[in-house]
């Protein structure tokens, strides 16, 4: 997790460098004859919300990666059979996420033209299809005790 947060973290900075940099050269161009408007508040605020949701993540990651043990990826003196072996337990199949996406068509249909019980229903599927989608395999405590 140590390099993905580092990642994470590089990319955040360079987005508020960015930014920084972004409004200073459009506050720069407004000040042009002819041109009295002042810098690019959209882009600037697009750019620093980016860079938020990049610190999320890498404040996640960092979290993340102290509460458990180094894996082979993050460990110099690792082997390559290391991380070897199986990786987890993915769906060969499910219906789920197509759901998610008709529901998802529904609410932004009910969004769009502005139908109040059209987005309640879109929404309310929304949570229904991924609440079907988290518990997919679930089995219960008791079937995973006996």
């Amino acid at each position: 997790m140590r390099s993905e947060y580092r990642l994470f973290g590089l990319l955040s900075a360079f987005l508020f460098v960015a930014a920084t940099v972004y409004w200073f050269w459009t506050k720069g161009a407004a000040n042009t004859p002819g041109n009295a408007a002042g810098p690019d508040w959209i882009g600037t605020t697009a750019l620093v919300i980016s860079g938020l949701l990049c610190l999320m993540v890498t404040a996640s990651l960092f979290i993340v990666s102290r509460r458990i043990d180094l894996r082979p990826e993050d460990r110099a003196d690792a082997d390559m059979t290391e991380g070897a072996g199986e990786v987890g337990f993915f769906s060969p199949g499910s219906y789920w996420p197509f759901g998610i996406a008709v529901a998802g068509v529904v609410a932004g249909l009910g969004l769009v033209y502005w139908q109040a019980w059209l987005l309640a229903i879109g929404l309310i599927a929304v949570l229904v299809a991924a609440g079907g989608l988290l518990f997919e395999y679930y089995t219960g405590s008791r079937r995973a005790a006996e």
